[in-house]
C-alpha cells in the first residue's frame, strides 16, 4: 500500500501575510512620515506668510505717513509757485513784492521725492516669497499697490527736466548773492526782508519764467493727484489685509 507525503501549506502562507504586513506598517509608516512633515512644512509655511503680511501692513503705514508730508510740501509748493506767478505777471506787485519772489522761487520748485518702504515686497519679490502668498486675490492687490510707483517716479522725471529750464531762465533774473544770504545754517530759507533788485524786470524774461511756472505746477498737480490715489490704495490695502489675516 503505497503512503503520500501530505502537502503543507501552512508555512508559506503564513510568511505571505508576515510579509504583507510588515509592507502595509512600513507603508503606514511611511505616509504618516510624510503627511506630518507636509502639514508641519504647511503650518511654517503659513507662519512665515503671516509674517510677510504683518510686515507689510507695517511697511504700508510708513508709506501713509511719507504720503501725507510728501502731500502737504506739494501742497505748499502749488501755492507759493501760484502765487509767484501771479505776482510776475503785475509789474507793480513785481517792484513791491520783490522779497517775496526771491522767496517763492527759491521754495517753491523744491520737489521732495515720495519716499516709499518697499523692504518687504522685494523681500517677496527677489527671494520667491510670494509663493507664500496662498490667495491669488491678495497676490493681486499687493502687486497693484506698487505697480502705482513707476508712475510717480516719471511724473518726478517730468518734473525735473521742466525745473532745468526753470533754473535756466531764473538764472537771468536773481542775484545769486542774494539767493545765497537767504541760506541758514540748518539748510532752511529765510525770507529777504530789504526786497531786494532783481537782476532784470525784463517782461518777456518774466513771462517765459511764468511758462515754466505752469508746467512745474502742472506736473506738481499731477504728482499731488497721484499720491492721493496711492494713499487710498494704501489704506485699502490695510483694511483688507486686517479683515483677512491674523494681525496679532
Amino acid at each position: 500500500m503505497e503512503t503520500h507525503a501530505p502537502h503543507v501549506h501552512h508555512s508559506s502562507e503564513k510568511k505571505f501575510s508576515q510579509y504583507f504586513y510588515e509592507f502595509l506598517m512600513l507603508f503606514l509608516a511611511v505616509f504618516f512620515g510624510f503627511m506630518a512633515e507636509y502639514f508641519l512644512e504647511h503650518q511654517i509655511e503659513k507662519e512665515k506668510e503671516g509674517q510677510f503680511i504683518k510686515s507689510l501692513v507695517s511697511d504700508l503705514k510708513d508709506d501713509i505717513k511719507s504720503l501725507d508730508r510728501n502731500i502737504d510740501f506739494q501742497k505748499t509748493g502749488l501755492l507759493l509757485m501760484d502765487s509767484l506767478l501771479s505776482v510776475l505777471t503785475d509789474p507793480v506787485l513785481v517792484f513791491e513784492k520783490r522779497d517775496m519772489i526771491y522767496y517763492a522761487a527759491r521754495v517753491g520748485p523744491r520737489l521732495g521725492s515720495l519716499s516709499t518702504n518697499t523692504k518687504t515686497f522685494d523681500q517677496l519679490k527677489n527671494s520667491g516669497g510670494f509663493r507664500l502668498i496662498r490667495n491669488g486675490e491678495t497676490a493681486d492687490k499687493i502687486m497693484t499697490y506698487y505697480n502705482q510707483f513707476p508712475m510717480i517716479r516719471l511724473l518726478e522725471n517730468i518734473f525735473m527736466d521742466e525745473f532745468s529750464q526753470y533754473k535756466i531762465i531764473g538764472s537771468k533774473i536773481f542775484d545769486p548773492m542774494v539767493l545765497r544770504k537767504m541760506e541758514m545754517e540748518n539748510g532752511t530759507i529765510s525770507r529777504s526782508a530789504n526786497n531786494p533788485e532783481l537782476r532784470t524786470y525784463d517782461k518777456e524774461l518774466l513771462k517765459e519764467l511764468g511758462f515754466f511756472i505752469l508746467q512745474i505746477n502742472g506736473s506738481r498737480r499731477a504728482i499731488l493727484e497721484t499720491e492721493y490715489d496711492i494713499k487710498q490704495s494704501a489704506n485699502g490695502l490695510i483694511t483688507y489685509l486686517e479683515k483677512n489675516y491674523d494681525m496679532e
